[in-house]
């Protein structure tokens, strides 16, 4: 439930606070005064999309603040927790900046999120049903999701397309396996030859790089034993020998220490490069040893690394990725292996249908139960709305297969005794939309999880006494909920921007909206009104900008005061 909306900097609001309670709250104001600020930033907090132009003047950003109670919402509360957003004590906050260069952040608990997040959350928490809504139920599409979301079988319906579509896919795979049986063949062919091929030489990444070591090192063999030679000369053998002359220079030094003990030092460091040469000197006499100029074994790696060449240039790709290369060409090689054993692709194609039977004829099943009371529940509600004998059906003709179902489904109305009903887009009229739009709200909003629906001039085309009726159906929107027994019922938020007084009177609370000009701007404001301002508000509205005595009287009367 909306608890509580900020807005600071948008269009023509400077700075508005507002707060919300639970119930029927109606928003109203002249015309152009400003209404659907309200709702468009409210919208930008849900994630909706930030069109240019929304921040005031010359401000360098419009900031947009909601604060929702989610004690109810288990949806939203559940999407928090995936998310690692947990609300505090209950309490969410959403929070929307637009910036003037056209950047934007979305923010949920103070947490930078993305718009997305922020939609998907939104989604969650309210419904806005704006006037608009009523050409969107002129779409087949729409009528059929009104009904699974009255049946609570969105998700069945969800389900349903999936389990449509992997049929599909199998279907047409097993097809064009049927029209390309030959070119599989050829090609299931060319893949075996091609797996022969690599597998006879592939070797990992890290072997090619040991293998290609070795050949270098097999390579120059003889240079590697003559270098060592010379080394081990240059260090060890004869009289000038690195180590003679060291071993010279320490004898030297030694001698010395007795006239000055600070050259110690020194013939120590001589004593370690001595150790350190004797060291190498070994070491290299051990690698001489243990070095073979095997021709043969580089004859073999010659062999070896000229066929992962030419198999490699053979299929266009380096030695080292003949591996993935296999890998890619065996995933292909058994799909079309798969595709031409035409028993098992078959069988799994009526697996697939079997399971999408099963699941569309239940939804069929559920459908058929709530079309019936759909079309009872919008057609007593009609009568209410001044469509005396009028009917509302929901049609459900049997079709083809397909992603929405066994059936189509669609919105048949009557606007009156004596005539058989028709599609909703073609017998409506303006006002007859209006009403049996609002009635499909109503009917359908009571199925809703969503704690909180805004009505965004709905009732217009609707006045005289039908207005009264709507404003009484917008009030039970705003009623309790019954809930499960033993736990407390959930409050319903309904607040309904209206310029119709029957409308107006019935709001539990009102907001005003105005609009003023302060130092050569406009500003719009929203305000709380009190019992003495609503009689004012509602009179303005019933008599116009001159209010009478008599339209003061008539609007207590309304409002029953």
């Amino acid at each position: 439930m909306l608890q509580s909306l900020s807005i600071r900097d948008f269009v023509i609001v400077s700075e508005l606070n507002l707060e919300f309670s639970a119930g029927f709250t109606v928003l109203t104001g002249e015309t152009g005064a400003g209404k659907s600020i309200l709702i468009d930033a409210l919208s930008l907090a849900l994630g909706a999309r930030a069109e240019s132009g929304v921040i005031r003047g010359d401000c360098e950003k419009a900031e947009v603040n909601a604060m929702f109670s989610i004690r109810f919402n288990q949806q939203a509360q559940d999407w928090l927790r995936e998310a690692d957003l947990s609300a505090d004590e209950d309490e969410l906050m959403l929070r929307r900046v637009m910036y003037a260069d056209g950047r934007t952040r979305a923010f949920i608990n103070g947490t930078p999120v993305s718009v997305a997040q922020q939609k998907a959350l939104g989604e969650l928490l309210i419904d806005i049903y704006s006037q608009n809504a009523h050409h969107s139920l002129l779409k087949l599409s729409t009528q059929r999701e009104v009904l699974d979301q009255f049946a609570g079988m969105s998700e069945l319906a969800f389900e349903v397309s999936q389990l449509y579509k992997t049929w599909q896919q199998l279907h047409q795979q097993r097809l064009d396996a049927e029209n390309n049986a030959q070119a599989n063949a050829e090609e299931l062919a060319l893949l075996q030859d091609k797996v022969t091929d690599i597998k006879a030489v592939a070797i990992s990444n890290e072997d090619w790089q040991a293998l290609q070591q070795a050949h270098i090192k097999l390579s120059n063999g003889a240079h590697l034993m003559t270098g060592c030679a010379t080394a081990r000369a240059q260090m060890s053998d004869g009289e000038l020998s690195a180590l003679a002359l060291l071993h010279r220079a320490q004898q030297g030094l030694s001698q010395l220490t007795a006239f000055d003990p600070a050259l110690t030092e020194a013939t120590n460091l001589l004593d370690s490069a001595l150790i350190q040469l004797q060291e190498t000197d070994r070491f290299l006499n051990r690698y001489c040893q243990q070095t073979d100029l095997d021709a043969e074994a580089l004859a073999n790696l010659d062999v070896q690394i000229q066929a992962l060449h030419q198999t490699a240039r053979k299929y266009r790709t380096q030695p080292e990725l003949l591996l993935d290369l296999l890998e890619t060409t065996q995933a292909r090689l058994q799909l079309l292996a798969q595709n031409a054993d035409d028993g098992a692709l078959a069988s799994q194609e009526a697996d697939a249908l079997q399971a999408y039977m099963l699941k569309a004829s239940q939804l069929s099943a559920e459908r058929q139960v709530a079309a019936l009371t759909l079309g009872e529940r919008i057609s007593a509600y009609m009568q209410d709305l001044s469509l005396n004998g009028g009917r509302f059906e929901v049609s459900l003709a049997a079709n083809t297969m397909a992603s929405h179902g066994l059936e189509a489904v669609e919105f048949l109305v009557a606007g009156h005794a004596g005539v058989p009903p028709r599609p909703l887009s073609k017998v409506a009229s303006g006002g007859e939309l209006s009403r049996i739009s609002l009635a499909i709200r109503v009917a359908t909003a009571k199925k809703e999880s969503i704690p909180t629906m805004i009505f965004d001039e709905v009732d217009v085309g609707i006045g005289g006494g039908v207005a009264e009726v709507v404003g009484r159906l917008l009030k039970e929107l705003g009623e309790k909920v019954p809930s499960a027994p033993g736990q407390q019922d959930v409050q319903r938020q309904v607040l309904v921007i209206t310029h119709l007084p029957q409308v107006a009177a019935l709001g539990r609370y009102h907001l005003q909206v105005s609009k003023s000009l302060n130092d050569g701007q406009t500003l719009s404001t929203i305000r709380p009104l009190n019992d003495d301002e609503r009689v004012d508000e509602v009179a303005r509205m019933l008599g116009g900008v001159e209010i009478t005595q008599t339209t003061r009287q008539h609007a207590k009367e309304m409002l029953k005061y």
